[in-house]
């Protein structure tokens, strides 16, 4: 797999998993069917999916690069806010537009 290709599949997986926990609001990772969840255990998730998406990060650059380079703490901190932006429309949705939608009546 070449590098660009690594990129833009990181890229993908991670707007993906950022927005699941506030998307699917009746499921927890994927599998177990909830009434509701709080935003407590929506943090819970998507912090799983935040590691479950570094991991993957390793491993792609491990495959297409052969090693991975070493970071320090200022990079991980530049990923997890990056994390949180791509989860910004998932949040919305949730928390802002589905009550909204409710609300009008038009949900």
């Amino acid at each position: 797999m070449e590098t660009n290709q690594a990129v833009w599949l990181l890229l993908v997986t991670a707007m993906v998993l950022a927005n699941i926990p506030f998307i699917l609001g009746n499921r927890l990772f994927l599998l177990i069917k909830v009434p509701h969840k709080s935003i407590v255990v929506n943090m819970i998730e998507w912090f799983t999916y935040f590691c479950i998406t570094g991991l993957f990060a390793y491993l792609l650059e491990k495959k297409s690069m052969g090693h991975v380079a070493p970071q320090e703490w200022e990079f991980y901190t530049v990923v997890l806010f990056m994390f949180m932006i791509f989860a910004f429309p998932g949040f919305i949705y949730r928390y802002n537009l589905k009550n909204f939608l409710k609300k009008s009546g038009s949900a």
